[in-house]
């Protein structure tokens, strides 16, 4: 990851667009580089971001990542089928557990100060089409009621203009209270497949609480997030043939 490269998860980390103006300062350039986050961490980091003020230090994290991750043509079906495998190339678990902290971290007008919270990531690929699901442990500083995380989840808005964002979900996050929640064929779609749903929530013996999240990875975690960025670089003003009156949602 470049410093000067935004990492952009527009719900969560908007203000880091400014790494644009830092980034064209020391390059010499007119234009800009703007980069989408690791589909994987895209669940992790929308679960922690609205529970930031209750002092997230650990996280463990186990993937079970979607076939269509894995591009076209994919993985080979006598692999996958009646299978589960432990490992994902490309430097996944790293991924996870950098692109967490500058995606969850400060931004203080020069550079990203990192999230202060240590993560732990194991990837695996799994016989599902679309939709990465995540198994999350963490320790908060707070030790709040369970009750309050689910409210933080339920609540959490973006700041505007993020919510007017032709592409942002109304929801977010989205808690589920059903015992087998989430699914990723039940809830893959949700918000679009910009949301991301969440369930599970319960006492973890080692770090204090473990929840379930999951997003669909070929929209909330690629193109449908793309967009998104681009409507947030035109109602910032980045994008001078779009101004932010034009910005309108496709029929």
């Amino acid at each position: 990851m470049a410093a000067d490269v935004p990492l952009l998860l527009p719900e969560i980390n908007a203000d880091q667009v400014g790494l644009i103006e830092v980034q064209r300062a020391e390059r010499g350039w007119k234009g800009a580089l703007i980069a989408n986050s690791n589909c994987t961490v895209m669940p992790v980091v929308m679960a922690l971001a609205p529970l930031r003020g209750f002092g997230v230090q650990k996280v463990t994290v186990t993937s079970m990542q979607a076939v269509s991750g894995a591009g076209y043509p994919g993985v080979p079906s006598l692999d996958i089928l009646d299978n589960v495998i432990p490992y994902i190339g490309g430097d996944e678990e790293n991924k996870v557990e950098t692109e967490a902290g500058k995606l969850l971290g400060r931004f203080d007008g020069e550079r990203v100060h990192p999230f202060e919270a240590v993560f732990s990531a194991s990837c695996n690929r799994v016989g599902v089409v679309d939709a990465h699901l995540v198994i999350v442990s963490m320790a908060l500083e707070a030790q709040p009621e369970m009750d309050a995380i689910i409210h933080a989840w339920n609540t959490f808005r973006a700041p505007e203009p993020i919510p007017s964002l032709p592409s942002a979900p109304e929801h977010p996050t989205l808690y589920l209270r059903q015992p087998d929640r989430p699914q990723p064929r039940r809830d893959r779609d949700a918000g679009r497949g910009m949301t991301t749903t969440i369930g599970r929530l319960r006492p973890c013996p080692v770090l204090g609480y473990k929840f379930i999240a999951l997003s669909h990875n070929t929209i909330r975690g690629a193109a449908g997030c793309s967009i998104l960025n681009a409507e947030l670089l035109a109602a910032s003003g980045y994008l001078p043939d779009f101004a932010p009156m034009r910005i309108s949602s496709a029929v």
